[in-house]
């Protein structure tokens, strides 16, 4: 059985791309959770993980690191995970290559946080990159409407890496409109995302960078 390390689900953005995937595409594998920014930690991601990061997954004897490599490695050996019509896989590599190194300022000012609740004004730069991922979701939907929920009609890759950003959005109070709302909608609903929000509901951990003094007033 597959081994998938993880950080914490509150925080770890790219280890949750993998892990709603399998999920989702009944893939097995077993979890197993190093919280992040802990003592010892880094020391315990290493042992596991060449490059120091999660998330990483470990096949046997073999081990593939990085969400991207990941997700190919499976693809490789599980049908399914990628369109099967070609543009439509073309489409789907390309936005999730775009999610996988792109979108930098959504990253740094709306951080991950799964029990967030707040509203903030995005910058300049972060609206222009939400009016982006909004336009891509839009045109998936409607250039491969294939009677599912999802970019290309069946949940797929393309679809696990923008989890993150669908919780991230929920996060902070992005606000969408039409297909673009309707798809943001669809990931939220995934029993894989809601499983991982309530895990990430009981994580005791708090990294104090991503958990703003008015949103922790809040959830006192």
């Amino acid at each position: 059985m597959y081994i998938l390390y993880i950080g914490n689900k509150n925080y770890s953005s790219w280890s949750l791309r993998p892990w709603a995937l399998m999920k989702t595409a009944g893939i097995a594998f077993r979890e197993e959770r190093i919280a992040l920014y802990e003592a010892g930690s880094p020391e315990r991601i290493r042992e596991v993980s060449p490059s120091g990061k999660v998330p990483c997954l470990r096949d046997g004897d073999h081990t593939v690191w990085d969400s991207m490599a990941i997700a190919e490695y499976l693809a490789e050996r599980h049908s399914g995970l990628w369109p099967e019509d070609p543009k439509a896989r073309a489409w789907a590599r390309s936005v999730s290559a775009e999610m996988h190194s792109g979108f930098p300022s959504l990253r740094n000012e709306f951080g991950m946080n799964v029990r967030l609740r707040m509203k903030k004004q995005p910058s300049p730069a972060v609206a222009e990159e939400i009016a982006r991922i909004a336009a891509l979701w839009v045109d998936g939907r409607k250039r491969f409407d294939a009677g599912g929920d999802f970019l290309c009609g069946s949940f797929s890759i393309v679809d696990a890496f923008w989890c993150p950003v669908a919780f991230r959005f929920q996060s902070y109070g992005v606000v969408l409109e039409g297909v673009a709302h309707t798809y943001w909608q669809s990931l939220l609903a995934l029993p894989a995302m809601r499983e991982w929000a309530a895990d990430a509901l009981r994580e005791k951990e708090r990294l104090p960078w991503l958990e703003p003094a008015e949103a922790q007033a809040r959830q006192q």
